[in-house]
């Protein structure tokens, strides 16, 4: 097979993409599939923690509420971040703060004030806050795991150079010249006519990561012994994951002024912070008993 003028093309699976288009237009109006690939996220997230929160014998109006309420300030919120690390372009490119069409959306801006948000909503409604969180955080693992391929159609978000099984071979004309560093470059290869760099698909990991979370997640969540357990579950392994991941990428933002990669001090942070709620609060349930509000979860699911 001939793979000259493929895009994108995985060597050693031996499938890619010949002319990768990252948009359609309809009635002469252009839309990303970056957008329309995080709305089909959002979708299904908010459709899984729905479907949590009502097997748990809880109000699903309020988990809906609540989604409606949050996913507008978690956008902004992960945008406002985003824009924030990259200031010295922002601030000379004003005009381009609010386009989030070709990307720019960084996930713990928007995970930040998504809990913020939550939990505004919460105290308002006078619902537990670790309880919905432990069904909201499975729709942001659903929406994180299917919006990471936005990624893959803005050719963005990938690792450095490799060989492994999951390489990516991407042409270079195609890509952010900013995202390309110097390892990418000096193994960059010409097929054809054309210039292609072969990069870890770091997208595709986080993707991944997220889905199969998620699916032990949601499996265990009926058998958690506390509430706030998968909330908790969440900021250990997602931590774990994104700073492994991140670590591979060539994209990441920086804290100002230093080579400390924002994004992976801060999964450190969660990690540890994760773990360390996990342990207290396992020991604090074996020693004193099942936590009382995830008794009155399961006594209004019985009486339902």
């Amino acid at each position: 097979m001939n793979t000259d003028n493929f895009d994108i093309y995985f060597p050693h699976l031996g499938v890619g993409i010949e002319h990768l288009k990252n948009d359609i237009h309809i009635f002469g109006f252009r839309i990303a599939f970056y957008g329309i690939i995080i709305g089909i996220g959002m979708i299904l997230g908010f459709l899984i923690a729905s479907y949590d929160y009502k097997r748990r014998g809880l109000k699903v109006d309020d988990i809906q509420d609540m989604g409606l309420y949050t996913i507008v300030f978690a956008i902004l919120g992960a945008r406002a971040y985003y824009v924030a690390f990259e200031w010295e372009y922002y601030s000379q490119h004003i005009n381009e703060i609010l386009n989030i069409r070709q990307g720019g959306l960084a996930i713990y801006g928007g995970i930040t004030v998504g809990i913020l948000g939550c939990t505004l909503f919460c105290k308002l409604r006078k619902i537990n806050v670790l309880s919905m969180m432990d069904s909201a955080v499975l729709g942001l693992l659903v929406g994180q795991s299917v919006g990471r391929w936005g990624n893959f159609f803005n050719t963005e978000a990938f690792g450095g150079y490799t060989d492994s099984l999951f390489a990516m071979r991407i042409k270079e004309a195609i890509v952010n010249p900013n995202m390309l560093n110097q390892d990418v470059l000096e193994h960059a290869v010409k097929i054809g006519n054309e210039m292609f760099i072969q990069v870890h698909p770091t997208f595709f990991y986080e993707s991944m990561w997220n889905l199969c979370t998620v699916i032990v997640f949601f499996l265990m969540a009926p058998k958690k012994k506390f509430t706030g357990q998968i909330i908790f579950q969440y900021l250990l392994t997602y931590g774990i994951g994104r700073f492994w991941i991140e670590g591979l990428r060539t994209d990441s933002l920086y804290l100002w002024g230093t080579n400390i990669a924002v994004s992976q001090a801060l999964s450190a942070i969660l990690a540890i912070l994760g773990a360390g709620l996990l342990l207290y609060n396992f020991a604090r349930v074996k020693k004193q008993g099942p936590d009382k509000v995830l008794l009155a979860e399961r006594a209004a699911l019985i009486n339902s």
